[in-house]
């Protein structure tokens, strides 16, 4: 199911609509109108992440994008800035607000990347970008993720998101980045 050559030349497998301009113009035609249309409902979650989380309103986070290079990807914040009597971040699950909690279920949090796909540093489709510090733990087949730039969404979100193991979301992105198209 997720065999298939590699393809050195995206551009001669794809002739025309395989063509990285093709596919820069595709991401800015889904992202653009999507800010438009969507800015009212961005500004209420916003407000809504002021009023019930606090400030600020965005989740920043450095992830490896297109050869790993760094970008700074944005998202609505979930978590609180909890802290134990030392100054420690309490852990994930007792940070994680209800309305946070909601924005993830119904992947609203991530929304504000279509800013990161129309500044050029992400794809509308494509392997979602991990953290940093995975960087070294790639094998090198998995490390070709890093070939395409990453997405929104992507192959291993489609077929199956958080229902399926690691090894097989690896697999997926690669076999993403050895069949996309526009």
């Amino acid at each position: 199911m997720l065999s298939g050559s590699h393809s050195p030349s995206l551009g001669l497998r794809f002739p025309v609509f395989g063509h990285p301009f093709f596919k820069r113009f595709f991401d800015l035609a889904i992202s653009i109108p999507s800010v438009i249309i969507l800015s009212p409902v961005l500004v209420l979650i916003g407000i809504l992440v002021r009023l019930k989380i606090g400030s600020p309103v965005l989740f920043r986070q450095v992830r490896p994008g297109l050869r790993g290079r760094p970008f700074t990807i944005y998202k609505f914040r979930t978590m609180t800035d909890g802290r134990d009597d030392e100054g420690n971040l309490l852990p994930d699950g007792e940070r994680l607000t209800p309305i946070g909690r909601f924005l993830r279920k119904m992947s609203i949090d991530e929304l504000p990347e279509l800013l990161n796909i129309i500044k050029g540093d992400m794809s509308v489709v494509g392997p979602r970008p991990l953290l940093m510090q995975y960087l070294d733990r790639y094998t090198p087949e998995q490390a070709r993720r890093h070939e395409v730039k990453p997405g929104l969404t992507g192959w291993a979100q489609v077929n199956g998101r958080n229902a399926i193991s690691w090894e097989d979301k690896f697999k997926y992105d690669v076999w993403y980045v050895d069949h996309w198209s526009v």
